[in-house]
């Protein structure tokens, strides 16, 4: 070990001479070696500090502690409305506040009476109010490239504090004319810890506080206004506060509900009516149209329900939805119908000419049952006789089997008169209903938008 630090020792001597012979060629006149340069900003941050007087002070406290409430002024420049969620029932803009107040702790001489302007350093070491959005849910400062956020402090205390935020806050919507509705929001400005007693938050220039940038838009909104006011909060636990709004109405645009809902709607509806049409024996030609119709309405409705918040009153799209839902339905039912009372028909008709023939083997005296049951005595009388005597027993069995047809047929007549009736009804049920169901839901589409189009 000792060996070691001797052996070191030379090693040693030799780095600390050359150290010195290179700081003695640094101070040379000419020489190539650059100094190190002090910091400017921590020089111009000191400055600046030793300027405004930051030590003598404690920003800890708000400006005239102890007397009239401090005025704070403020303008918002709306730069873009990103979004609103009617599921979540909030939107989501960006702005820049700006406060406007006097601290004259903050006063400095000045030749030129010209402001500085400091960045948000500066703004950690004096005292700022206190703004914060009431029912908001998220909202922060952005950070590209530095945190954009702007102090300028004049000559005479007066302070101009900007700052550039996104806020996402709650908007209470009602939905009852959803998709024809027009909606009211506001953000709401207030002071978290000081009351009306210490802080006197107002618009800085009333209405022309709030600016707006014609490019903002929504593919859903219409921007129609947007306008400011105040108003006084109370709160049990601590008093009153200042309380400044941002209103704004939006009106919903149709077009893209119409393409997506209501059309297709209208189409699925237009597309079960082609039962009327079609013969009530193609069975399989009308069932896929029911079958269609109905899942279609049911798809519909499923998917306009699922983009939405599960509310407990009905919407103007639940009214047109399922007013047509009820009318596919029905043009099922119809058909159904219709289709039952063919059958009963056709089952009448089938029972009717399936009957069996009356049997005539073994009879002795056929054209006593003859003239028995299918003639009066006068026809005996009239007839008698006639011909049989010239017919052999076939032909007479034959002609006896004949006038029996003929008399069941007559007898049938007022039956199949009665089937053919029904027969004629079961049509009519369609004739109207190509009139009745199309008027129907016209006449429904006419009170429905004339109401909710207003």
């Amino acid at each position: 070990m000792f060996l070691y630090v001797i052996m070191s020792y030379p090693a040693f001597v030799r780095s600390k001479r050359e150290t010195t012979r290179t700081e003695r060629e640094a101070h040379k006149p000419g020489s190539t070696l650059l100094m190190r340069s002090p910091d400017v900003t921590k020089a111009a941050v000191t400055k600046s500090e030793q300027l405004l007087k930051l030590d003598g002070h404690d920003f800890t406290m708000r400006p005239g502690f102890g007397g009239p409430a401090i005025p704070v002024g403020v303008d918002v420049q709306l730069e873009s409305l990103d979004t609103i969620s009617e599921v979540d029932m909030d939107f989501t803009m960006t702005l820049y506040l700006r406060h406007y107040w006097k601290d004259e702790r903050l006063s400095f001489p000045s030749n030129t009476n010209q402001s500085m302007t400091f960045d948000g350093r500066l703004v950690k070491k004096i005292w700022v109010p206190d703004i914060f959005f009431v029912h908001s849910k998220r909202s922060f400062i952005h950070d590209t490239t530095t945190e954009n956020v702007m102090l300028r402090v004049h000559p005479d205390g007066k302070v101009l504090y900007s700052l550039r935020v996104t806020v996402t806050a709650m908007c209470n919507m009602d939905l009852s004319h959803f998709p024809l509705d027009t909606q009211t929001c506001s953000l709401e400005i207030e002071s978290y810890a000081y009351t009306d007693d210490d802080l006197m938050l107002y618009w800085k220039r009333g209405n022309k506080s709030l600016q707006t940038d014609e490019k903002i838009s929504l593919s859903q909104f219409l921007n129609q206004e947007f306008h400011t006011t105040s108003k006084l909060a109370f709160y049990s636990s601590t008093g009153w506060y200042n309380r400044l709004y941002i209103n704004f109405t939006l009106r919903r645009h149709i077009f893209f509900f119409l393409l997506q809902t209501y059309f297709p709607t209208t189409l699925m509806v237009m597309l079960s009516w082609v039962s009327f049409w079609i013969d009530r024996r193609a069975v399989p030609a009308w069932v896929p149209l029911g079958i269609t119709t109905v899942l279609t309405m049911s798809t519909i409705i499923t998917g306009v329900n699922a983009s939405m918040p599960r509310v407990s009153y009905i919407k103007a799209v639940d009214i047109y939805l399922w007013v047509s839902f009820v009318f596919v339905f029905l043009s099922v039912i119809e058909y159904a119908a219709v289709n039952y009372l063919s059958t009963l028909q056709e089952c009448k008709e089938r029972t009717q000419s399936n009957r069996q023939l009356p049997c005539t083997c073994g009879m002795t005296h056929p054209g006593q049952m003859m003239m028995s049951s299918s003639y009066s005595d006068m026809d005996m009388i009239t007839t008698g006789n006639y011909g049989m005597s010239e017919l052999s027993g076939d032909k007479q069995e034959q002609f006896l089997v004949h006038l029996v047809l003929d008399n069941e047929q007559g007898a049938q007549r007022p039956a199949v008169s009665s089937s053919s009736s029904l027969y004629i009804d079961t049509h009519a049920i369609d004739k109207y209903s190509r009139v009745i169901f199309p008027g129907a839901y016209t006449l429904f589409n006419i009170i429905y938008w004339s109401i909710y189009s207003q």
